[in-house]
């Protein structure tokens, strides 16, 4: 978590490798809702503990989702399971994750 409150929306400010920081910079992705950083702070979701949240849709859901698989991944060195609802959304993400 940035120890700098106001830090805490530049995804810059989480720890994310350069690479993973320069893909989402190419997709226009520099910081995240506020809504988005209180649902990483919370509890020990960061720890590996569970979030439940809900959003509208293309509120930014998936960008939390990203984001704590990114984590965990990086840090246990093993493979994450990402269910998505359709097809043309796993085929976007697959391409966006690679």
């Amino acid at each position: 978590i940035p120890e700098d409150p106001a830090d805490k929306l530049l995804l810059a400010s989480w720890g994310l490798p350069k690479a993973v920081l320069e893909k989402y910079h190419s997709l226009g992705v520099v910081q995240m809702f506020e809504w988005q950083a209180e649902c990483l702070m919370l509890g020990q979701v960061l720890e590996g503990k569970n979030l439940v949240y809900s959003a509208p849709t293309s509120a930014g859901k998936t960008l939390v989702a990203e984001l704590l698989i990114l984590k965990r991944v990086l840090e246990t060195r093993k493979k994450a399971l990402l269910i998505l609802p359709f097809v043309s959304v796993a085929k976007e993400k697959k391409c966006y994750l690679q």
